[in-house]
């Protein structure tokens, strides 16, 4: 192989060959073989010099460089990351939103920070690793002598096959990203997607793991999420309609309900830390059919809406009996029918029915026909 690659360099005359012939245009000649050439007037010694000596010494160069780059990229990413994982970049960014909506927001859960840190920081290594690393092969290839426009042409025209053939996954993966980068949701999360709503156990690039209330676990890809709703993030609200019969007091009534929720709120040891604000009673929701709901929102923090509520409807109650304020009762309508309103069948069954056991006396009721709309003077044709 050596003769070969000599044979072209041989063939130049010595002494003959300008600078130019041998070394190449002035502004990319190597100072390695402007030298050799000037030294020994040799222009195949000047050439084979900077092949074995300019060209190895220049990727070995822009290897090196490219590592160092890598290596400094990798570590500021690994700091951001961990400055996620420690909350700082979490604080920072809340400084910017809505004082009200932060004042009573507590901090992301150390397992959500910690994964979105994580997949975070594995995207952004490896972009930055792959964009270094061929940037540094093509310059490595440039250096050689080689034609790289070709090269870029042919990976354009994969990229785009690529793109074409694999678009759900590529959607899936710009998804994620955002939603990552956008933080709309996390591990631990009660979240609403449509199809599936439960708990958020893991988020992935290209897809996000949510477990229901059934303890079904759902794989949902992220290019499918046309929108979401986060049930915990920040603050939560727990919502009752407490309704109450026509017959009370309606003022009496808010007041106890008032009453219960402040005492939850100021009292309970195990129930005022998941309160943020204030219980409010918003008043007459709806005058429904038996009764008039009355409607109480209370404050709490992420996922203790339920607890709050449920603790909440059983001090009510316990405030309602001790206080006479009454709950309404279904009421049902119950028509009865004599047997000369029955219709009529041509059987003779209503006046078997009608006629006494004995002959004398008085004759037997038939038993009910219907009840409710379906049985009244309406039913008949």
């Amino acid at each position: 192989m050596l003769p070969s690659v000599l044979a072209p360099l041989a063939a130049l005359p010595p002494s003959a060959a300008s600078l130019t012939e041998a070394c190449g245009p002035a502004d990319r000649a190597g100072i390695i073989c402007v030298t050799v050439y000037q030294v020994t007037d040799n222009a195949a010694l000047a050439r084979l010099a900077d092949m074995v000596l300019a060209r190895p010494a220049k990727i070995a160069f822009i290897l090196l460089l490219a590592f160092v780059i890598s290596r400094l990229v990798r570590r500021t990413i690994r700091r951001f990351t961990s400055s996620m994982r420690d909350g700082k970049v979490q604080r920072r960014l809340s400084s910017l939103r809505a004082p009200r909506a932060l004042a009573t927001s507590e901090e992301l859960p150390t397992l959500r920070r910690t994964q979105r840190a994580e997949t975070l920081g594995a995207l952004l290594k490896s972009i930055a690793s792959f964009v270094i690393w061929v940037t540094a092969g093509l310059m490595a290839l440039g250096t050689l002598g080689i034609n790289l426009a070709p090269l870029i042409a042919g990976a354009g025209i994969v990229g785009v096959a690529v793109g074409f053939g694999a678009q759900n996954l590529v959607r899936d993966f710009l998804s994620g990203i955002f939603m990552l980068l956008e933080d709309q949701y996390g591990v631990g999360d009660v979240i609403d997607v449509g199809e599936a709503t439960g708990t958020v156990e893991g988020v992935g690039l290209r897809t996000t793991r949510v477990r229901d209330v059934d303890g079904i676990l759902w794989h949902v890809p992220n290019g499918e999420i046309r929108r979401v709703g986060n049930k915990s993030q920040g603050w939560s609200r727990a919502l009752l309609d407490i309704e109450v019969a026509y017959s009370n007091d309606i003022p009496t009534a808010m007041r106890v309900i008032k009453q219960a929720a402040d005492e939850l709120w100021h009292d309970d040891e195990a129930f005022s830390p998941l309160i943020l604000e204030e219980p409010e009673v918003w008043g007459v929701e709806e005058l429904g059919p038996n009764g008039v709901r009355v409607r109480l929102v209370v404050k709490t923090r992420p996922l203790e809406q339920w607890k709050v509520a449920r603790e909440l409807r059983a001090r009510i109650k316990a405030a309602f009996d001790r206080e006479g304020v009454k709950l309404p009762v279904a009421a049902q309508t119950v028509v009865l029918q004599s047997p000369e309103e029955l219709p009529a069948t041509g059987d003779g069954e209503h006046d078997e029915l009608a006629a006494p056991a004995d002959g004398g006396g008085e004759p037997r009721r038939p038993p009910t026909r219907g009840s409710g709309a379906r049985g009244g003077r309406g039913s008949k044709r």
